[in-house]
C-alpha cells in the first residue's frame, strides 16, 4: 500500500501536471467498493470545476477545486489546442476530490486514444483534451467527495509535528510502538516500511510497548521518522509492488531499506541476522542486537 512518500511524490507530479486544467466530464465504473460517495455525488461536484491544487493530506491525495460557471472566454489551463479555449468564469465556491489510492490503486494522465485499463474505476476528461483516470486491480482504492471543501484526515502530519507533541502521543500507550506509530489516528501516512525503518534507525525494536520508550528514545524516533520519510520523498518512494508515480516510473527508496524484506539477511551495522516478526497481522522487520 502506498504510504506518506509514495502518496506525497504521486501528488506533486499530479500537481505539475494538471493544476489549472478544467474537469468537463465525468465517467464512473459499475463496480460500488471504490466510491465512498454516491457515484451521482462524485459526477456532480467534479464536473465543470477547475483543478486549483493537488496535495497529499495522510495517504491521501486531495484535489481541492474551484467551480466553473459559463461567462467571459479564458484559456483552457495547460491546453495543448487552442481551439478547446472555453467560456467559463472560476467563482469562489470551494470542493475536493479525495483519492484514497488502496493496495494498488494509481491515477493516470494520459490521452483519450490510450487503450484504457481493465480495472479502470473513473475517468475524469479534462478541458485540455487529457483524461485523468483511477485504475485500480483489487478496488481497496476509495474515492469521494468534500461539497464544501472541509475534508480532513485524521492524525496529525509527521512532518509538522513538533518533538513534544510527537512524545505525547506515545506516552502511556501499552500497545507495542511498532502499532502506535501504525496508527493513522495518531500520525497520518507513516506505514509498515517506514515505521521498521525508523525503528532501526531509533534503536527501537517494534515490540516494545509504547509507554516503557524512554523520552530520550522518542526524541531519536521523532528524528528517525522526519529523516526517513523526507529522505523517501526524495527518491520518489519505494517500489517494493505495483507503484509508480504520475509519470509511470518507479521509486528508488527501495535500494536504501536497512531492515524492511531483509528477513535472514545480514544487519548493514552489525552483520546480525535481520529477523521478521508479526505484529497485530502486520509484518515487522528489526535487527536483534542493533534494537533494544
Amino acid at each position: 500500500m502506498p504510504e506518506l512518500p509514495e502518496v506525497e511524490t504521486i501528488a506533486r507530479g499530479l500537481s505539475k501536471r494538471v493544476t489549472g486544467d478544467v474537469i468537463e466530464s465525468v465517467w464512473l465504473g459499475q463496480k460500488k467498493e471504490p466510491l465512498k460517495s454516491p457515484a451521482s455525488e462524485i459526477a456532480a461536484v467534479l464536473e465543470q470545476t477547475r483543478i486549483a491544487t493537488v496535495r497529499r493530506m495522510g495517504k491521501h491525495i486531495v484535489f481541492d477545486l474551484e467551480h466553473v460557471n459559463v461567462g467571459r472566454t479564458v484559456p483552457s489551463a495547460k491546453s495543448r489546442r487552442s481551439k478547446r479555449n472555453q467560456r467559463s468564469t472560476i467563482t469562489q465556491d470551494k470542493a475536493q476530490w479525495i483519492v484514497h489510492l488502496g493496495m494498488t490503486g494509481h491515477l493516470q494522465v494520459c490521452e483519450p486514444a490510450i487503450e484504457i485499463a481493465k480495472h479502470t474505476h473513473a475517468i475524469l476528461k479534462l478541458a485540455s483534451g487529457r483524461e485523468l483516470r483511477f485504475v485500480d486491480s483489487r478496488r481497496f482504492g476509495r474515492l469521494s467527495v468534500a461539497s464544501s471543501g472541509d475534508f480532513d484526515a485524521t492524525g496529525i502530519e509527521p512532518l509538522e509535528v513538533d518533538l513534544d507533541r510527537f512524545i505525547a502521543l506515545f506516552r502511556g500507550r501499552k500497545t507495542p510502538i511498532k502499532s502506535a506509530l501504525l496508527n493513522q489516528k495518531l500520525l497520518r501516512g507513516v506505514g509498515n516500511i517506514y515505521a521498521d525503518e525508523s525503528l532501526f534507525r531509533a534503536g527501537i525494536r517494534p515490540r516494545r510497548r509504547a509507554s516503557s520508550v524512554t523520552r530520550e528514545r522518542l526524541g531519536k524516533l521523532f528524528l528517525s521518522v522526519r529523516e526517513v520519510l523526507t529522505e523517501a520523498i526524495a527518491l520518489g518512494g519505494s517500489s517494493v509492488s505495483d507503484y509508480v508515480n504520475a509519470d509511470g516510473e518507479e521509486g528508488f527508496f527501495q535500494l536504501q531499506h536497512r531492515v524492511y524484506g531483509r528477513e535472514s539477511d545480514p544487519c548493514l551495522v552489525c552483520k546480525t541476522p535481520i529477523k521478521r516478526i508479526v505484529i497485530a497481522g502486520r509484518s515487522s522487520h528489526y535487527c536483534p542486537k542493533c534494537q533494544k
